[in-house]
């Protein structure tokens, strides 16, 4: 077991900053330049990866498979459309290549053996296993024997399938996260299983993290809250876009949001706070904004104090608001204006 790996030059687990993954998928709708716009605007949102999907028809389904859903009018069958989601293998090299140039980690998901082999070719950094391979044991072998890091989603697998899954990684030598998931596009907050994130730690004993479907940043948040050391979010330039996973997805704009609260986040967890000690370095403005007693009218030196004599005022430089009725029935020293702020040395 291990708790950490690298992912290229990026740590994941151990302590690290969560990895955050932007998820194109099928969103570029089989157009290489909407692929490569996706790879500037997720690094200029912060991102540490962006991860598409390559699908290759042929190697991957029959041509009857059906539609999850019927989006397409340009598709009369699934297989067309994943045929449309192809690219060459030099396609990929140039999406890969200009990560790089971007300072973005390439990601993308393989869905057949020959999709293993073209991405391993063009430097594929990692493997993300979408929910539907996890039971795929002959895939699971074939990613782990590269040695690269294995990322599973459980997106529709019990514990037994993602023990299997986990056990033939780990038999290779490959590192080895687990995502929890859930397969509903968008995937409504009662079946996000947030809980689950800090029992798959616990069973596993490895990073783990969220592949997020709910469309909005806030379960990537609640993730990073709860120590999340990988998160996974479709993205999309519009909701108006086309495409099936778009309901499912964050703006570029909700992105960058995302990504800065999982950084704030992080570095409030990493900074616990001793309410003492926070409480000592803030004792000047607790002067500014704590009451003090103070006299109501003027009043003569020999004067006996009464409760009616006193009010709470701001700021805290005299004896402390809660402890006005220590000074009731104590005698002024000597006369004092209206509004003093009473002090120990005004007092019999």
């Amino acid at each position: 077991m291990t708790d950490s790996f690298l992912i290229q030059d990026r740590p994941v687990g151990g302590g690290a900053p969560c990895f955050i993954v932007a998820e194109v998928a099928q969103a570029h709708d089989g157009s290489l330049g909407t692929a490569h716009a996706y790879i500037d605007a997720a690094a200029k949102a912060g991102a540490d990866a962006v991860k598409f999907q390559t699908h290759i028809a042929a190697a991957e389904s029959t041509p009857g498979e059906p539609f999850r859903v019927k989006f397409s009018k340009q598709d009369a069958t699934r297989y067309d459309y994943w045929r449309r989601m192809e690219f060459t293998k030099s396609q990929w090299q140039g999406l890969v290549d200009h990560c790089h140039e971007a300072g973005i980690v390439f990601m993308s998901s393989p869905f057949s053996p020959e999709a293993v082999e073209l991405l391993d070719d063009v430097g594929c950094p990692a493997w993300k296993v979408g929910a539907g391979e996890t039971s795929n044991v002959p895939m699971l072998k074939q990613l782990a024997a590269t040695g690269k890091p294995v990322l599973l989603s459980s997106g529709m697998s019990p514990f037994a399938e993602l023990d299997t899954a986990v056990e033939v990684v780990r038999d290779a030598g490959a590192p080895v996260a687990v995502y929890q998931c859930t397969s509903a596009y968008p995937c409504p907050p009662e079946k996000l299983g947030l809980n689950v994130i800090p029992q798959l730690r616990e069973r596993y004993g490895c990073p783990v993290g969220l592949s997020d479907h709910s469309g909005a940043i806030y379960a990537g948040l609640g993730a990073a809250t709860l120590g999340a050391d990988l998160l996974e979010v479709h993205i999309t330039f519009s909701r108006e876009c086309f495409g099936p996973d778009v309901v499912a997805s964050v703006t570029l704009e909700e992105l960058k949001q995302l990504v800065d609260g999982v950084r704030f986040l992080q570095t409030a967890q990493q900074h616990p706070v001793h309410k003492d000690a926070m409480a000592e370095d803030l004792s000047d403005l607790r002067a500014l904004f704590n009451k003090s007693v103070v006299v109501r009218t003027a009043l003569d030196a020999g004067h006996v104090l009464t409760r009616a004599d006193l009010a709470l005022k701001k700021p805290g430089t005299g004896i402390a608001a809660d402890r006005v009725d220590d000074v009731v029935g104590r005698a002024l020293q000597s006369a004092v204006e209206a509004d003093h702020i009473l002090q120990e040395a005004d007092l019999v």
